[in-house]
């Protein structure tokens, strides 16, 4: 299979590197308007003189753009009939969002998203050990960076955790309220449902660079990091103690066995088998549209 990738930034560079380094994949082509920018991938990729040319030659695309191209150059992939993963967020808005999915309606494609945490092996640890959290607490902070002009940080950083949150953990659990605080940088928000309280953060403000969870259930805690994809689990024996006038208590401390993977790997070959096989992509459209609404409810809370 013949691939593409449209945009070659720093997230683009990184889908030519994986689909060069991907068995099944032949030749891979790249196209950006920006010649400096394609020549990043000139060593392991064939550079398109125009969008056109590349649709032309390839079975499959990533689209890394900047988010407000997302739907202009979706709507010509799509047009052109090529199965296509989108980088999140699916568009700049929620209106163009639902355009997007009555062009995709009725096409025989495979269209995704890429909300690449979905695909850190911890994720799935984090669903089977915490079935019914009572308290779900997820931070994700950055340094500064220029990488993002056209987004806030809850779009930016915050929206893979909204992802893991709303389709993983809770998911089809619609009976929720939130409420946010923050700005165009830092941002917190709380989501209430019927059994569990969420927090989830996000900042472009840290000085460290920080993506961790916690949860906790009546039996265990869990912690956790998705960078290191470390998971620890403590649980409660029942011993506890008074010594020298300190309040002790003893816990088990489990560490879970991850098989520790590059998640970008994983995503692009999901996408690619999705294509191959014509399935649905784990992260549909659909849904990547509900995180996007979600945002913007989160982003009402928001100053400016």
């Amino acid at each position: 299979m013949d691939v593409g990738v449209i945009g070659v930034g720093a997230m683009g560079k990184n889908h030519v590197r994986v689909y060069s380094e991907l068995k099944g994949v032949g030749t891979v082509y790249v196209y950006d308007p920006i010649t400096e920018s394609a020549n990043r991938a000139k060593d392991i990729a064939t550079i398109c003189g125009s969008l056109e040319e590349l649709l032309g030659k390839v079975d499959s695309v990533s689209i890394c753009v900047p988010t407000k191209y997302h739907f202009q150059t979706a709507k010509k992939v799509i047009e052109a009939g090529v199965h296509c993963l989108i980088e999140k967020p699916i568009t700049l808005t929620v209106e163009e969002g639902r355009e997007l999915l009555e062009i995709i309606h009725g096409k025989d494609l495979t269209v995704g998203v890429g909300h690449i945490e979905r695909f850190n092996p911890i994720v799935d640890e984090i669903k089977k050990i915490a079935d019914q959290p009572a308290y779900v607490s997820i931070k994700r902070h950055n340094p500064t960076s220029s990488r993002i002009t056209d987004a806030s940080v809850v779009e930016d950083l915050m929206i893979h955790d909204i992802d893991i949150v709303f389709n993983v953990l809770f998911q089809g659990d619609d009976n929720f309220k939130i409420h946010s605080a923050g700005n165009r940088n830092v941002c917190e928000a709380l989501a209430v449902f019927s059994h569990s309280v969420v927090s989830i953060s996000a900042s472009r403000l840290s000085s460290k660079k920080f993506r961790t969870f916690y949860v906790e259930a009546e039996d265990f805690t869990t912690e956790g990091d998705f960078m290191t994809q470390e998971v620890y689990i403590y649980r409660k024996p029942g011993k506890y103690g008074v010594e020298n006038e300190r309040y002790l208590q003893e816990n088990i401390i489990e560490k879970v066995l991850v098989n520790k993977v590059e998640p970008l790997k994983v995503e692009l070959k999901t996408f690619l088998d999705a294509a191959k096989s014509g399935k649905p992509f784990s992260v549909t459209p659909e849904q990547a549209l509900k995180n996007l609404m979600i945002c913007e409810e989160i982003k009402k809370g928001l100053r400016d």
